[in-house]
């Protein structure tokens, strides 16, 4: 005795076939951008601990060799910046390094620069020259430069680096390294329902007190 078919199973199958296409041509462009978000957020987090590890070791160099930065800041700069690859600190990087002293004055505690240069070397032609980026110093954003030196700085006009106030014991000298790059993303400035996506740079920045 024959049984009768069942003809609405390859219905259904179809049926579920064509819901799981709706769903997967939805969810898609959500999905790609979500990785490429994580793929941003990686590229980020590379370049951020590249450039702190460069900011790091200017500043040591400087500390501890007792180099001349007028003359030989921008050796330094360039061997450090020689490591940085795969990032193109050529065109998107700026090392700021700055002297602040601490001085007591009737008990209060200040902070003051010495002086301040930044990657700009006219013998190899890199820094700022070549690149033209120049985000402002978060230690003491400097108005004039001479070069790589900045002119609004002498030993008569010391203007104060609050960022450094009543950390420093009079006398005190330090070092400052600053490490910029601009970080460019992938996905930027995507709104999703309302929500807009986070946002990595423009300017990634590192700090080191030697």
């Amino acid at each position: 005795m024959l049984r009768p078919v069942n003809r609405t199973v390859p219905r259904v199958a179809r049926r579920q076939r064509g819901v799981a296409a709706v769903e997967l041509a939805l969810l898609l462009p959500m999905l790609v951008v979500l990785l490429l978000c994580a793929i941003d957020g990686s590229r980020a987090l590379q370049a951020n601990i590249i450039m702190t590890n460069i900011g790091r070791e200017a500043a040591n160099l400087v500390s501890r060799s007792g180099t001349d930065l007028e003359d030989g800041g921008q050796s330094v700069i360039n061997a450090v910046m020689a490591t940085a690859p795969p990032l193109n600190v050529n065109q998107l990087g700026m090392m700021y390094i700055t002297r602040v002293m601490g001085v007591v004055t009737n008990g209060v505690y200040t902070s003051v620069v010495l002086d301040q240069y930044r990657w700009d070397d006219p013998v190899t032609g890199q820094g700022y020259r070549k690149s033209g980026y120049l985000p402002a110093s978060r230690v003491y954003a400097c108005s004039s430069w001479s070069n790589a030196k900045c002119a609004s700085v002498s030993s008569t006009r010391r203007p104060a680096a609050p960022v450094l106030t009543g950390k420093l014991d009079d006398g005190e000298v330090v070092f400052v390294v600053e490490t910029f790059y601009k970080f460019d993303m992938l996905v930027a400035g995507f709104t999703l329902n309302k929500n807009t996506l986070p946002t990595f740079g423009p300017d990634l920045y590192s700090m080191s007190v030697f």
